[in-house]
């Protein structure tokens, strides 16, 4: 009985230990955040190829929305990081949520309208009231972009410092897991929606992806309140206001200056009678300047962080056409390469990318934070060698005689329409390769479909030794966005959490939206090599940015040999630094 007992009592304890996991917060979370994160990759890549069909396959209202998405989220990002701050934890993580998914869904039923009735709109009111359409789903789709960012930055940079509480380490296998996580649904959920577009139709599309965002939204609030109750820590957030009254009581403490506070209260009771008016008219100035405001402080918060150079450095990657989006995979079309051979390249980066995030977790053990990222920086330009090598050797279409402006010239001389691209995401590059237009010559089909279009097979050397580099340069490349991100939840106060990771978003995007910018001013593909040489001298930049950083946190110690010491992860708390984590 005594033999038979022990197995026993271990069975118990393994299924209580494993039930515990399931119900703990942070599976909560994790299991949140994938239901969310598996909705807005459906609808990233599903709005793009709605505008599209309405549009007779023209790339122009997607071209709108990315712009309009990308400005959005440059001129806003520091004010929806400012009201995350300002706000408690619960409040904005579920009206963030309702938001995202209720625009989704309202915008999916006003698709399936337009889809229905397209031919009727088209003669009613000489087709304004369809314009009104493609206006009223671009503005509702930017505002569900919008939430999706508050989204992102109240549990991905906030709520998962507080469910690791003070240990570092549990923080960082939380963001590996968490990245993980959006590798995984970068790849399978386009996939999923994709497949139910092309065996049914758009409208289905649109009625599947509304379906799917009500009953997440339900499932996610419930996870929500569930992570809130199980993490009571959640409910305690410092602000602003509450650290600036703090210094004014010490100040007061200080100076202790009573009369003068007693002739102070005389006069505003002697003002009383002509003060509200007053007050009135300086409110409503002060709230109309305010965004104006908040947008000019959460920069300067940005500039003055000890973390500026790393953020900047991470921002510098998004300038870049070497990533698996519509311009590469327009580019390969151009080469010669059949979607199903994009399809597999694309899986082995999201191989290449979860190893990125299993060499974070161990080389922050081996080296600490820091050092993490500067390996990483290394690892990841030193792939992208191979990618600027390829655009030398044989097949690269790369020709400095052509120039790069010549075929934009000559459609804006011939009132052609200019070829566009998709909108950019909120993280590095990721979007399906299989089905998307080709921006490189502005159609929707690929140059050619082939090597049997052409009388000479083109040489295949450039563009294997391109996607080569592509794909090993993406373990640096998640092991280094790991790394910053880490910084930035342990370095950055808590009451500035949400404005400051609002203009890094912000930042973000701006480098993104400028590299469209350069594809579309020299979008013929013998530039192509010219923008890979542009994009690794900016990755190059942006690691020379975060060696700086590590230069003036570590100091003579930059060049210490790696130690499993444990001491050496606690280098990431940089002088200054006044976060709890």
């Amino acid at each position: 009985m005594a033999r038979g007992a022990e197995p026993a009592g271990e069975r118990r304890r393994r299924c209580g230990s494993v039930l515990g996991y399931f119900t703990s917060a942070k599976f909560l979370l994790y299991l949140g955040h994938a239901l969310s994160t598996w909705g807005d990759r459906m609808w990233h890549f599903a709005v793009s190829v709605f505008l599209v069909e309405l549009y007779g396959n023209s790339l122009l209202l997607t071209a709108v929305y990315g712009l309009v998405v990308a400005g959005s989220v440059l001129l806003l990002g520091a004010i929806i990081g400012d009201w995350v701050d300002k706000n408690s934890r619960l409040k904005v993580a579920q009206t963030s949520l309702v938001v995202q998914n209720a625009s989704v869904i309202l915008c999916g039923i006003i698709l399936m309208i337009v889809f229905w009735f397209k031919t009727q709109l088209l003669t009613l009111y000489h087709g304004w009231l369809l314009t009104m359409c493609y206006i009223l789903v671009i503005t509702i789709a930017n505002i569900a972009n919008l939430a999706s960012t508050a989204t992102a930055i109240t549990i991905q940079r906030d709520w998962i410092v507080v469910v690791a509480g003070e240990d570092r380490s549990k923080l960082a296998d939380m963001n590996a897991t968490i990245r993980r996580i959006d590798q995984l649904t970068n790849i399978l959920a386009p996939m999923a929606v994709g497949q139910i577009m092309t065996f049914g139709s758009p409208m289905i599309g649109c009625g599947f992806i509304s379906g799917w965002n009500l009953m997440s939204m339900c499932v996610e609030y419930l996870l929500l309140w569930k992570v809130y109750q199980k993490t009571p820590t959640l409910a305690l957030k410092c602000s602003k206001v509450e650290e600036s009254e703090l210094k004014q009581l010490n100040a007061k403490k200080d100076n202790d200056m009573k009369p003068a506070e007693g002739v102070q209260l005389i006069v505003e009771k002697d003002v009383s009678g002509f003060e509200p008016q007053q007050e009135k008219e300086v409110g409503c100035a002060a709230r109309v300047a305010e965004p104006f405001i908040t947008f000019r402080d959460g920069w300067v918060a940005y500039y003055n962080q000890p973390v500026f150079l790393a953020g900047m450095g991470l921002a510098f990657l998004y300038m870049t056409v070497l990533g698996f989006d519509c311009i590469t995979t327009g580019y390969a079309y151009t080469q010669g390469l059949s979607g199903s051979v994009l399809s597999l390249l694309m899986g082995a980066s999201a191989v290449t990318g979860i190893m990125g995030t299993v060499a974070f977790t161990w080389l922050r053990r081996k080296c600490g934070l820091i050092r993490t990222g500067l390996i990483s920086g290394v690892a990841q330009f030193a792939c992208l060698i191979l990618c600027a090598i390829s655009v030398f050797m044989p097949g690269s279409p790369m020709d400095l005689t052509v120039s790069p402006f010549a075929d934009i010239s000559a459609r804006l001389f011939k009132s052609e329409p200019l070829p566009t691209i998709a909108s950019p995401g909120g993280e590095p590059e990721m979007a399906l390769a299989t089905g998307m237009p080709n921006v490189l010559n502005g159609s929707t089909t690929p140059a050619h479909s082939g090597p049997e279009m052409s009388p000479e097979p083109v040489p295949l050397i450039s563009v294997s030794l391109l996607f080569a580099g592509v794909i090993a340069a993406r373990v640096g490349l998640w092991s280094f966005d790991l790394t910053v991100t880490q910084l930035l939840q342990e370095n950055v106060v808590e009451s500035e959490r949400g404005i400051i990771n609002g203009v890094q978003n912000s930042m973000n995007y701006l480098l993104d939206l400028l590299h469209f910018i350069m594809v579309i001013l020299a979008p013929n593909p013998e530039a192509f090599g010219l923008l890979v040489l542009i994009s690794v001298s900016f990755v190059a930049m942006g690691h020379i940015m975060y060696f700086r950083f590590a230069q003036k946190s570590l100091g003579k110690q930059l060049f210490a040999c790696c130690t499993p010491d444990p001491k050496a992860v606690s280098d990431s708390s940089l002088p200054g630094n006044t976060s709890t984590v």
